[in-house]
């Protein structure tokens, strides 16, 4: 199992933030089963503001490149990244969507 964290900015606008929220309340049945398929064996989005925190865990196997490529390949998360680009704070909405969230690096751990 692998575990990554990523943090992405939303638009400053406290009526696409509640909106991008609500979304994903209702996230379509494909990008929930493109998820599955990729290796993310969990994944859960923090809001902080407009800071976003998505902690994913994986698949052994899983790996980012895998991913982007899986999502290029399907019309129905291309179509979700494309109408979630209105929320995020990106240059440009044509942006690949595997580069709008960023890696965090772990600092510290605790185990018990």
């Amino acid at each position: 199992m692998q575990r990554f964290v990523l943090t992405l900015q939303l638009r400053p606008d406290p009526a696409l933030a509640e909106e991008y929220v609500q979304r994903h309340r209702e996230v379509w049945p494909g990008v929930l089963e493109s998820l599955r398929a990729s290796g993310i064996v969990r994944s859960e989005i923090f809001r902080n503001g407009y800071q976003l925190f998505m902690v994913l865990d994986t698949t052994d196997d899983f790996s980012f490149e895998r991913k982007a490529a899986m999502d290029q390949a399907n019309p129905t998360v291309m179509q979700w990244e494309k109408e979630m680009a209105k929320f995020q704070q990106v240059d440009d909405a044509d942006t690949d969507a595997s580069k709008r969230w960023v890696l965090l690096e772990s600092v510290f751990q605790f185990n018990a």
